[in-house]
């Protein structure tokens, strides 16, 4: 994936709100810092910390199309095809999980819905509230869910103001490292 398309677009819409409306604390870019830093620090391999750092693109990449935030943008797909086109599915697949990820944790992990924020919750809604048993058991089939419910849990805690995070180069020099 060309650096310098990731670049402008974190240059053109990493400063807004992360979230929309419902805002959280944090900015687009912050976030996906954050996100980056969080599996970097965990051990995460290159694509995978590069999902993190990826995972919302399809938000930015809608923005010009719909800002609203009474419906589902589908940010998981829009991003996860991106992606695709120059990425490998150890970035795409996690990104395109993601939220599917927190469908599931709703659906089997008990306290976890209540912990997400308001603005979670609330997109909770419109991507389709907690999954039934049977997706759940089709989601644990996925050859990345694993990788799923980790990006999930590094996107709900990275929303903390100004968490010291490298640079976005930094993250970015991993697309040399995908094999």
């Amino acid at each position: 994936m060309r650096r310098d398309w990731i670049e402008t677009l974190f240059l053109e819409h990493g400063t807004t709100r992360y979230s929309g409306e419902r805002e959280e604390a944090v900015s687009a870019l912050e976030h996906a810092l954050q996100c980056a830093a969080l599996a970097e620090r965990e051990g995460a391999s290159p694509g995978l910390t590069l999902a993190a750092l990826l995972h919302d693109v399809g938000h930015m990449a809608s923005k010009q199309a719909n800002a609203r935030d009474d419906i589902d943008d589908r940010h998981e797909i829009i991003g996860a095809r991106l992606l695709a086109r120059e990425l490998p599915p150890e970035v795409s697949e996690p990104v395109l999980l993601h939220v599917p990820a927190k469908r599931y944790l709703c659906a089997t992990e008990p306290g976890y819905h209540d912990a997400l924020s308001p603005a979670s919750q609330h997109s909770l809604g419109l991507q389709g509230g907690p999954m039934t048993d049977d997706e759940c058991r089709a989601y644990e089939r996925h050859a990345y869910a694993q990788d799923g419910v980790r990006l999930r849990r590094w996107d709900d805690l990275a929303k903390t103001p100004g968490a010291p995070t490298p640079p976005l180069g930094h993250f970015l020099g991993l697309l040399g490292r995908l094999g």
